[in-house]
């Protein structure tokens, strides 16, 4: 009996595919507001450090849980869970507490925070279905 959660797995699949797309735009983001406007130096440190670890933490995240998906797992797929509220406060981060946010910072963060909720209320219903089988 496959267990294995086909919307899962293709919400992971699009959100990889998404955050590439996410972390350009982020990236370029930051670029050109530390060239228009008045951007402090500790600051636009502090927004590129966070930027890679949310990157780290994505892939991440993503590999756990396509192998937790795959292997019909809980472990993996709780572990996604863990870092998939760790994703969503850094990009509540992006979306409000970062020095400058303009409009297409909110829009592609509304996008990624809507793919993380989606992900995560799949992964907690493959969670479950992994669960009640193995007991």
């Amino acid at each position: 009996m496959t267990l294995s959660s086909v919307p899962f797995q293709l919400v992971l699949y699009v959100t990889a595919r998404y955050f590439v797309l996410y972390f350009l735009c982020t990236l370029g983001l930051i670029i050109y507001k530390s060239q228009v406007l008045s951007y402090p130096r500790e600051c636009l440190a502090q927004d590129l450090g966070l930027l890679l670890l949310l990157a780290a933490l994505e892939g991440t995240r993503l590999f756990l849980g396509v192998k937790g998906n795959l292997m019909e797992t809980e472990g993996y797929v709780v572990a996604n869970l863990a870092l998939t509220g760790t994703t969503i406060l850094l990009s509540v981060y992006f979306l409000t507490w970062q020095s400058y946010v303009l409009r297409a910072d909110v829009i592609i963060n509304a996008a990624l925070l809507m793919a993380y909720a989606t992900g995560g209320v799949l992964a907690f219903i493959a969670v479950a279905r992994f669960t009640s089988v193995n007991s």
